[in-house]
């Protein structure tokens, strides 16, 4: 249960960070955090340390926890690896997937529907992260699938539901993800690697359009 709920004020600061709200350089009182979600100080220590593990926040000894100023330079080069992972990812799926693999697929992009059709942004960002999660599964390499889950942690903030409200990103992310499921299926390595490949930069640039808009310029 602990864990559930550090995820969720993680997840809420994490959007406050991202949105502006909690500005570079603001400290991260743990009292307050406590007293704002009704908790006690363990999930919300167990929060503000996955917070740091994502560059968000930096703790350091006897001055707390303060919001970092977001480099986006440094986001350009996890989502730049990212890309050259998944696609890798997406092209063995392509050659490796089951039958039953590659209708879970098909499976996830139906349940993501409603949420185009509701703008549901939490919803799809839910069923986003199934949908990237299978195919990394579906590489059935296992290192591959780490590597891949560790830069997805990392870069995880950035692919909240929040980027999802900038243009009509929902659409063209569920346009891609037809792409991708399209290519897996017939067994199109290339087409799905360069697909897989095309939807991450896709999503990085979204991510940092809507970071230099909200005047993050990555100013250290």
């Amino acid at each position: 249960m602990s864990g559930t709920i550090a995820e969720r004020i993680a997840q809420q600061l994490a959007d406050q960070i991202l949105s502006g709200e909690l500005a570079p350089g603001e400290r991260i009182e743990e009292k307050k955090v406590t007293e704002q979600f009704g908790v006690s100080r363990t999930p919300v220590r167990d929060a503000l340390r996955h917070l740091a593990a994502t560059g968000l926040v930096a703790i350091r000894p006897h001055r707390g926890v303060t919001v970092v100023d977001l480099e986006v330079e440094q986001l350009s080069d996890m989502f730049e690896a990212q890309a050259e992972i998944e696609a890798l990812c997406a092209q063995l799926s392509a050659r490796r997937m089951s039958n039953i693999e590659r209708r879970k697929l098909e499976m996830i992009s139906e349940r993501s529907r409603p949420a185009l059709e509701d703008t549901d942004h939490a919803l799809y960002s839910a069923t986003n992260e199934d949908f990237h999660k299978l195919i990394y599964a579906g590489s059935h390499n296992d290192t591959l699938e780490q590597m891949a889950l560790n830069l997805w942690n990392r870069v995880a903030p950035f692919r909240r539901s929040i980027f999802f409200k900038l243009g009509n990103r929902m659409e063209q992310s569920f346009d891609e993800h037809g792409e991708i499921i399209a290519a897996i299926t017939a067994g199109d390595e290339t087409r799905a690697r360069q697909a897989m490949h095309a939807h991450i930069t896709n999503s990085s640039v979204n991510a940092i359009d809507y970071l230099l808009r909200h005047g993050r310029d990555g100013a250290a």
